[in-house]
């Protein structure tokens, strides 16, 4: 089964051989990709919803490939039991919604040895989370399927070295590397915070005014980083 982009890049942060639990599955297009493909012996395969629960166990089902994928109806982790996955997978969700999985249910994360996440929004909470609950980051990918960007975050046991909050809300990793989409990607954020200050800058309290000053000070540091990432991306195409 052919992935899009999106996935196609989640897959390729999952190590060959270990076993997977895709949480929010869907179609469970990845899970068949990956028993497919032979990069995973095994993949849980879940979903919280009566809809993209009964999807996936069609897809599997016509895929020939129930006897490696298992689909479970629940709530985030609560259906998987400690030490049944190597790898834990959620795509397409918020990252503060990954966030209250993650803490809702601590104690299957006993055993993983990597989380690799696709949030849609909020990746700079969710790298924060990571950092500071005893997870480091180890990759970071950039994929742009027409007109929207996704980040795909991979993370392993360990204390991190990244605390800065602008650098965790960019991308430390992402940001360390050559990707030809970066800086439209980082553009994109800007024109995005550009848009929020212009609404600041017209309320007189003293709540927005700090805020203001808040997102000046990132948007200084954002261009910054632009700016360098272009003279990067230069010296990569000399």
């Amino acid at each position: 089964m052919e992935l899009t982009p999106r996935l196609a890049a989640v897959a390729k942060l999952i190590p060959p051989g270990a076993r997977v639990a895709d949480i929010g599955t869907d179609h469970a297009m990845l899970p068949v990709n990956l028993v497919e493909t032979g990069r995973s012996p095994s993949v849980i395969a879940t979903d919280v919803n009566e809809k993209p629960y009964l999807s996936a166990c069609r897809q599997v089902q016509v895929c020939g490939a129930g006897y490696r994928v298992e689909v479970r109806k629940g709530n985030g982790l609560e259906v998987i039991r400690p030490g049944e996955a190597d790898v834990i997978v959620m795509a397409g969700m918020g990252g503060n919604t990954i966030i209250g999985i993650l803490e809702h249910c601590r104690g299957v994360l006993d055993g993983v040895s990597r989380l690799v996440f696709q949030p849609m929004v909020d990746a700079g909470s969710l790298r924060f989370w990571l950092a500071r609950n005893g997870w480091r980051l180890v990759d970071e990918e950039l994929v742009k399927e027409g007109e929207k960007f996704y980040v795909i975050i991979a993370a392993e046991p360990g204390d991190d070295s990244v605390f800065d909050p602008f650098l965790l809300e960019m991308g430390p990793l992402l940001v360390g590397k050559y990707n030809p989409d970066l800086v439209e990607y980082l553009e994109k954020i800007k024109m995005d915070l550009q848009r929020v200050l212009s609404g600041l800058t017209r309320s007189k309290s003293e709540e927005s005014m700090d805020k203001a000053v808040e997102i000046t000070n990132r948007l200084a540091r954002l261009k910054e980083l632009i700016n360098r990432c272009r003279r990067d991306a230069e010296k990569f195409s000399d």
